[in-house]
């Protein structure tokens, strides 16, 4: 399953049916799962560990080492979970000791072309992200966030779980669960009701949501008296329970 003008380092430990493309270089340290498929002139360096049944496409770099002046080759690490497609020229960076030492991608997301994740980005699963979208050192994305083509977001950033970020847009701030956002700088213009119905929310829910979501950017409410506000909410309604969190725990406040 291995072309022939590929390279692979007889220390690297592939599955038995794992599928390497044309001139495709694999490193040392590198471990790759049951079902993987890799495309040709793709490079899989550094500390990375690949899971099962992932299609990566051709001209992927995976698991080189940050672009941070900090960085001074420790040992830190790249994990991809199973079932993702990651499609042609991504980039995704090892992790720095001055966070968790890794760089994390969950299972089942859909990565398209030109996508960047820099060091110590932790991608939950089941998320797309476009074309051109390039996360910054230590952003999080939450399980079925979609980020908008060519969006840009800065680091320590967090887009919460079922947000979405309109095409260009670039993320300066915190993006809450469920809310979209869009701009230059990026502003909120709702909730992502249609996603939310397409994974089964309930109508109810999704009123809740929308409720929540009035709550905290319709009502006037200071950020402090909405939060409060939110968790008597999520008291009764589970789905808000991810919302309080984000917003208890934001180091880089949330876009108003």
């Amino acid at each position: 399953m291995i072309h022939p003008t590929a390279i692979v380092h007889k220390e690297a430990r592939l599955a038995a049916d794992v599928d390497v493309g044309p001139f495709s270089v694999i490193g040392a340290n590198v471990e790759i799962g049951a079902g993987t498929r890799i495309g040709s002139h793709t490079v899989i360096a550094g500390r990375t560990r690949i899971g099962s049944d992932n299609r990566i496409f051709h001209h992927v770099v995976l698991g080189e080492i940050p672009q941070d002046k900090k960085y001074a080759d420790e040992a830190t690490s790249l994990e991809i979970g199973n079932g993702n497609t990651i499609r042609e020229f991504c980039t995704f960076h090892t992790g720095t000791v001055q966070d968790a030492g890794v760089t994390r991608l969950g299972d089942d997301n859909w990565i398209m072309a030109y996508v960047h994740l820099a060091h110590d980005s932790m991608v939950g699963s089941h998320t797309i992200l476009a074309n051109n979208a390039a996360l910054a050192g230590h952003v999080h994305v939450g399980d079925y966030a979609i980020v908008g083509g060519m969006t840009g977001v800065h680091q320590f950033c967090r887009i919460g779980a079922h947000a979405m970020t309109g095409a260009g847009s670039v993320v300066l701030a915190d993006v809450p669960p469920y809310v979209t956002a869009m701009g230059n700088t990026a502003e909120p213009h709702g909730i992502n009701s249609e996603g939310l119905r397409r994974r089964g929310f309930s109508a109810e829910a999704i009123n809740n949501i929308r409720r929540a979501y009035k709550t905290l950017y319709k009502s006037g409410l200071t950020l402090d008296e909405a939060r409060q506000a939110l968790r008597e909410q999520a008291a009764t309604c589970g789905e808000l329970l991810v919302l309080v969190d984000l917003l208890d725990t934001s180091k880089r406040s949330i876009v108003r």
